[in-house]
């Protein structure tokens, strides 16, 4: 590589880390025995790694406990930084299709699902540069067994090369197929020769540089709203003042013991089965989210949930990609993930506030659809509840905490400032509603204006889906 070309690659790559705009993703696929070791090793010599991590994955215990695309969303780099991934996840669809672990059909499916995530990362400010190293059949041949004469570098050739050689023709057509069906104004791919006689370092630093300095690719069409998911869909205009007379304390304690009883049997059902829950909460300030969820975590075992409370996204959460925070925080399979708030914010309060930009919130909708499509294909639970309250109820609570000295705190500017656009929320909130309503996937509204009944709603509703899975075929 000449030397100006080294300089123009770590300077590029320090004045990203200042400006902190945009992070880079790099895959390098392609045939075996390319030299992609030896190209990786090149570019770690010339960039700065305290900035640069590389990733070649094996799927661990741990990621096989959850949905597919977790083990790459919590290595994505921050801002500034660099990621390498050797093979990645095309790795992932190219040899599962060749070894036959993948379909047809789930090679297409897993095509598409990469066309979404490298729109998604494109749309957050994330440069992907994607590099298919390729070589004759014969020249592979030749290399591997010029390797394995080496007593030095015998080490480098494993069986699964040969496999992948044996293999050559297929892999080539798969390739093809599948840089076809990823090609993309913002995620382009470099096709370049390898083996022991190229050089495709120089290329790809070029590329390098380009990324890192030059101007983010603008991602074509995007997640904008779509039709409503099902027919039945919750509106805040079914809520019609006062849910009725209050429930008795003693006939409120003897349901809330029965359903946490329920509960407490479902749960360690749920974990035998090594099912994972993910529950999310949404609702109106003072709606009683934090109390359903104290009513919900009585009756599980400690070691098997953790409670999110989402509130502004840090320092490292603003430096990744929106949804890199909850993707983090997916349960193993037969634990529970419970949020009091969620990826929902995107399109209420940020949405509201002007937090995001409406080609953000918009977008937002199918990113979620997505998101929520992955892990139920992952085989979790996924329960959505909205607690509702109307507005004389909310002022109610808002002066009972403000006359309440240990509930004080729990009233801030914030919360009146939210209920002066209550009109604004309510909009917001029914559109959350069409865009992102599901048969499988589906909202739960819960008439919160009776604190008890809304608790006893939630045990249920969280009862009912627990008891569905379980009653479903392995």
């Amino acid at each position: 590589m000449k030397e100006a070309l080294r300089y123009r690659l770590l300077a590029a790559q320090l004045a990203m880390a200042r400006q902190a705009d945009r992070a880079v993703v790099v895959v390098i696929t392609g045939q075996a025995a390319t030299g992609k070791t030896p190209l990786i090793n090149a570019l770690n010599h010339r960039l700065e790694n305290r900035l640069t991590e590389v990733h070649a994955l094996a799927p661990s215990s741990e990621e096989r406990a959850r949905p597919y695309w977790w083990r790459y969303w919590r290595r994505l780099p921050a801002r500034g930084r660099v990621g390498v991934f050797v093979h990645g996840w095309y790795g992932d669809a190219l040899f599962g299709r060749a070894d036959q672990r993948l379909g047809a059909g789930a090679f297409r499916d897993r095509l598409a699902q990469i066309r979404a995530f490298e729109a998604e990362l494109a749309a957050e400010g994330v440069a992907l540069v994607k590099l298919w190293l390729d070589i004759d059949r014969d020249e592979q041949a030749r290399h591997l067994k010029a390797l394995r004469r080496d007593p030095e570098r015998a080490w480098q050739v494993k069986d699964s090369d040969w496999q992948r050689h044996l293999q050559h023709r297929t892999l080539a057509g798969l390739g093809e197929q599948l840089r076809q069906a990823t090609e993309a104004g913002h995620a382009p791919w470099q096709r370049l020769p390898g083996g022991p006689r190229q050089q495709p370092a120089t290329a790809l630093s070029e590329r390098l540089v380009e990324a890192m300095a030059g101007p983010l690719p603008r991602v074509d069409g995007g997640c904008g709203p779509a039709a409503p998911r099902a027919e039945a869909l919750p509106r805040l205009a079914q809520l019609s003042g006062p849910a009725g007379p209050g429930l008795a304390k003693p006939a409120y304690r003897r349901a809330l013991a029965e359903a946490q009883a329920r509960l407490a049997g479902n749960a360690r059902a749920i974990h035998r089965r090594g099912i994972a829950v993910v529950l999310v909460l949404e609702g109106h300030d003072a709606a009683g989210k934090g109390g359903s969820i104290h009513r919900l975590t009585s009756a599980l075992d400690a070691r098997d949930y953790r409670v999110h409370r989402i509130a502004a996204p840090s320092d490292e959460e603003r430096a990744h990609p929106w949804a890199w925070r909850f993707w983090r925080r997916l349960p193993a399979d037969g634990r529970f993930a419970i949020f009091d708030r969620s990826w929902y914010g995107r399109v209420l309060v940020e949405r509201v506030e002007g937090l995001a930009t409406p080609a953000q919130w918009r977008r937002a909708y199918g990113e979620i659809r997505r998101f929520e499509g992955q892990l139920l294909a992952h085989g979790a639970v996924v329960g959505k509840l909205f607690l509702a309250i109307d507005k004389d109820e909310q002022l109610r609570r808002f002066r009972a905490r403000a006359e309440t000295p240990h509930k004080r705190h729990k009233l801030t500017e914030e919360d009146w400032r939210n209920r002066a656009r209550w009109d604004d929320y309510r909009r917001a909130i029914d559109e959350m509603f069409v865009h992102t309503h599901d048969v499988d996937g589906g909202w739960a509204l819960i008439d919160a204006n009776d604190k008890r009944r809304a608790r006893l709603a939630v045990l249920d509703h969280v009862n009912a889906l627990l008891e569905r899975r379980l009653a479903a075929p392995e």
